[in-house]
């Protein structure tokens, strides 16, 4: 399985000064290559090198490895850009985005991140330091912060090429790692069913409610804030806006991440698999008032599903996602499905046997009990795969189980 670190660097004033210099002139670099190429219409990494290598290392001072990882960066761009003009020729030729994209190459922000291979840089795990190329040379000692456990990762795991980021007046380097995966547990006791809210960010068929209204009331907070920032318009209040704009981002995820990892750990210990909903398309098939709407798309259960995904299968527990449809309006003791069991948000009846519960725990254990089902058939969890993100810690791809 496949983990991107974000590593933190922690560069002197003159250092970072280097890192700054280094980045901008390789991304205007980049962004010339993408020029030519688009001019030339050569659009193959090797290619492209005959007609841009020379000029790339002499005017802009890059070394030979950050040269050609310049030109592949900036074919990649016009490859990327061209699979979409062929897909914007469905929409027809007059397509204001196929026009749009087809006026200018690609072009790369000052601050893009970079890739470095080995040759650029070196890792000093046990120092807690790094030596990485520099359009000024070669820094030496730069210090790097990060958990024990990443750094445990890096030193036994880490393959491939590391991006460097300028991210909120911070650099990090982010680092792939192949990480093995545990084995399967090919014959869970149990499914551990798992309901995912708004209100209760999730509940589990054992009865465990994580509530979301601490978060939901920040996010508002946020959300008020960022309105009075904008309507003021001021240089300061922009800069503010600047430093808070991931702020309300980086809370969801340590939710996530702390809600993931309890859930994953109480599957593990009792030998039971893991059940969700497949909420894929939910934002497009949900109708809501304007006022819902933002709390609706604010809702970050991709997220936290990803994050069950990946940590359930670095310790072996299987996850099956299960069709959501009437689970919250099934009763979970005589399966009688009707719209007024649904008694409240928080609330359900069931009209006909009388059970009384916690709308969520009692949707849980419908999810938990669909899992059981869709486990002993066979059947492929339906769930497609999660495109992979990065969080403040790591980043998983997402394979199919």
């Amino acid at each position: 399985m496949k983990l991107v670190m974000q590593v933190r660097l922690l560069p002197t004033p003159a250092q970072a000064s280097a890192l700054e210099r280094t980045i901008q002139a390789c991304n205007e670099a980049a962004s010339w290559a993408a020029e030519v190429a688009c001019a030339k219409e050569v659009y193959r990494n090797f290619d492209l090198r005959r007609h841009t290598y020379a000029e790339v290392k002499a005017r802009w001072g890059l070394g030979a490895q950050a040269a050609q990882h310049v030109i592949k960066k900036a074919a990649d761009a016009c490859t990327s850009m061209r699979a979409k003009l062929r897909a914007g020729r469905r929409r027809g030729s007059d397509s204001r985005g196929r026009l749009q994209a087809s006026g200018k190459p690609p072009t790369f922000r000052s601050d893009a991140a970079q890739p470095y291979d080995d040759r650029m840089l070196s890792w000093q795990i046990e120092a807690r330091t790094v030596s990485i190329w520099t359009t000024s040379g070669r820094l030496k000692g730069v210090s790097i912060a990060a958990g024990v456990e990443q750094f445990a990762t890096l030193a036994s795991h880490r393959q491939g090429e590391s991006d460097l980021l300028y991210r909120d007046g911070g650099w990090y380097l982010l680092a792939p790692c192949e990480v093995p995966e545990a084995v399967l547990n090919a014959e869970p006791a149990d499914f551990l069913g798992v309901d995912l809210g708004i209100v209760n960010i999730a509940t589990t068929s054992d009865g465990q409610i994580m509530a979301g209204r601490r978060l939901n009331r920040l996010r508002r907070r946020d959300r008020a804030l960022r309105g009075k920032l904008q309507r003021k318009g001021t240089k300061s209040a922009k800069r503010r806006a600047r430093r808070r704009r991931r702020k309300e981002s980086r809370r969801s995820r340590d939710i996530n991440h702390k809600i993931a990892k309890h859930i994953v750990a109480e599957a593990e210990r009792t030998g039971r698999g893991i059940g969700l909903e497949d909420l894929t398309g939910i934002r497009e098939r949900v109708r809501l008032r304007k006022p819902q709407r933002v709390t609706l798309h604010s809702w970050a259960f991709a997220q936290l599903g990803e994050f069950i995904a990946y940590k359930a299968r670095r310790a072996g527990v299987p996850v099956v996602h299960v069709d959501p449809a009437y689970t919250s309006l099934t009763c979970s003791r005589c399966g009688h499905v009707d719209k007024a069991n649904r008694a409240s948000q928080a609330r359900f009846a069931c009209r006909s046997c009388g059970f009384v519960d916690h709308a969520d725990r009692n949707g849980s254990r419908n999810i938990r009990a669909r899992a059981q089902m869709l486990w002993r058939s066979g059947a492929p969890s339906p769930a497609p795969a999660v495109p992979h993100q990065r969080d403040g810690r790591t980043r998983a791809v997402r394979h199919s189980q």
